[in-house]
């Protein structure tokens, strides 16, 4: 049985066309993955709120503490001398459980309905993003509150990822996926940008209000979400994608993207048959093991846990690491961050173009991962040197980390979802996405950790432990990159081959 239909579909069925359907799935998402992120997003502008250097600050007359307590004005229990481990600590509550959580979302997200899923997902993440913001109105200072809310929003939060990718490899087929993908996976960044001017805007003042105000947008979307999300084209009686195509055309076209070490044949947007209006069954899950031994499923999950690293670690303490370093207050150092997101969307859009382009998803990365560790190192040395300087920076190391990070997770992951030794059981998609995001998600927990342990002792250390993950994931492409480099050498002796033989048929 196909997923029942959202109530809201009932409006847009009289405009049934499939390119109108795909754009409203598209958007959907964007605006659903969006709020994901939005929410996410507080805690590392608020940071700087949690504990501050409070001696600069006027103090009331009616004030207790000694005149050389530097962090009267800080939020117990952080305002201790160990602050950066305790929110390291609360940073991986929610990573830590995200990670875990993931392996089993993509479990459930194959076999139960999207929609219901992600409404549900949504609700609960706005939920306890919203009670992470009440623990300041509520005078909350016990550290276990804010790690139990951390935990139970990161497991909820994994409802989103799989759901997403699912839905729209669900819509849309391969021939344009990297570009279309590289779009529509900038909504990480949109969402990091929201819920860092969202929450700048009251960090100094009633900053619980930074998680409540982002919690209840989430919780409204999840709402629309339950009305009108359209799981399957043939819902609404349009044309599913062809993701696969024959044998022959293989073949024929070496340029084509099934010629890949990991990919197979498949259309472009453009559906290629009407679905039959009569039931059918439903192709059976795959299992976690049957998913990990798809062709790439493993290298490019281990790359994307060392990617993901790298770019938590920027998501959760760059705001902090500008207020430190650049000695901007909490609200401009929020607002300087985003532009790391800035650079994130530019960098997902090129890296879809360009492994469009060339059919080479894993190259694009490891080309992107090896210009980004320099620039890394530059923006930790001379990147603060300025205001011009640091916005530049800022940007260029965006779009770096964030394109390969960007282009794994979305049209690596359709593309491996749909690999030809499925046989077209489409069903193996969450479970595939869950896989590499799961993986990746480890790295993110870890990077935000280890940031943590290790800033004390400087920042330039944090910056060296991001290089160091940075070569790491470009390794573990190599093998992908010589089976790409091998593929365009025999698309190439196939052309010549092919020209040779039109002219001396003249």
């Amino acid at each position: 049985m196909r997923s029942s239909l959202a109530p809201g579909v009932w409006f847009f069925r009289t405009f049934s066309r499939d390119s109108w359907f795909r754009g409203f799935i598209l958007l959907l998402t964007f605006l659903i993955y969006t709020c994901y992120h939005m929410s996410r997003k507080p805690l590392s502008v608020v940071k700087s709120r949690l504990h501050q250097n409070c001696s600069e600050l006027i103090e009331t007359i009616n004030d207790t503490h000694s005149l050389n307590d530097t962090t009267w004005c800080s939020w117990a229990p952080f305002d201790k001398d160990n602050y950066t481990e305790l929110l390291a600590a609360v940073d991986n509550a929610f990573l830590v459980a995200y990670a875990i959580g993931m392996f089993i979302s993509g479990i459930f997200g194959e076999r139960l309905p999207l929609r219901y899923y992600l409404s549900a997902g949504m609700l609960l993440s706005g939920l306890f993003t919203s009670l992470f913001g009440l623990g300041y109105f509520w005078n909350v200072h016990m550290l276990w509150y804010f790690v139990l809310i951390q935990i139970c929003n990161g497991l909820f939060q994994t409802t989103g990822w799989p759901s997403v990718v699912t839905c729209v490899g669900n819509w849309f087929g391969k021939g344009k996926r990297g570009l279309i993908m590289g779009v529509w996976n900038s909504h990480t960044s949109v969402g990091n940008i929201l819920g860092s001017l969202i929450a700048g805007v009251w960090v100094n003042g009633h900053w619980g209000l930074s998680f409540i105000v982002p919690g209840i947008v989430t919780a409204a979307v999840g709402v629309l979400t339950f009305l009108f999300l359209i799981e399957y084209p043939e819902d609404v009686d349009c044309t599913p994608p062809q993701h696969h195509g024959g044998p022959d055309e293989d073949q024929d076209n070496p340029e084509d993207p099934g010629n890949g070490p990991y990919s197979n044949k498949e259309s472009g947007l453009e559906p290629a048959a009407r679905c039959s209006k009569e039931p059918c069954e439903e192709p059976a899950a795959i299992s976690f093991l049957g998913a990990l031994r798809i062709p790439g499923v493993v290298e490019f999950s281990l790359c994307l846990l060392f990617a993901k690293l790298v770019s938590y670690t920027f998501l959760y303490w760059l705001p902090l690491y500008i207020f430190n370093v650049a000695h901007f207050n909490a609200k401009e150092a929020g607002d300087l961050s985003t532009l790391f997101d800035v650079g994130g969307i530019i960098g997902g859009i090129v890296a879809g173009l360009i492994s469009d382009h060339t059919n080479g998803r894993a190259t694009t990365c490891c080309i992107m991962l090896i210009l980004a560790a320099p620039m890394m190192f530059l923006y930790n040395y001379i990147g603060q040197n300025g205001i011009t300087s640091s916005i530049v920076m800022l940007i260029v190391c965006g779009a770096l980390v964030n394109g390969p990070y960007a282009l794994i997770t979305t049209a690596v992951s359709a593309d491996l979802g749909t690999h030809k030794s499925l046989q077209g059981n489409a069903k193996a998609l969450s479970t595939v996405t869950a896989i590499i995001d799961g993986t990746g998600s480890i790295g993110a927990a870890l990077g935000p950790l280890l940031a943590g342990l290790i800033s004390p002792t400087g920042w330039n250390n944090v910056f060296y432990m991001l290089i160091s993950a940075d070569v790491l994931a470009c390794l573990l492409l190599c093998r992908l990159v010589y089976k790409e480099i091998l593929a365009w050498k025999s698309s190439l002796t196939r052309d010549r081959g092919s020209n040779l033989v039109l002219t001396h048929s003249r």
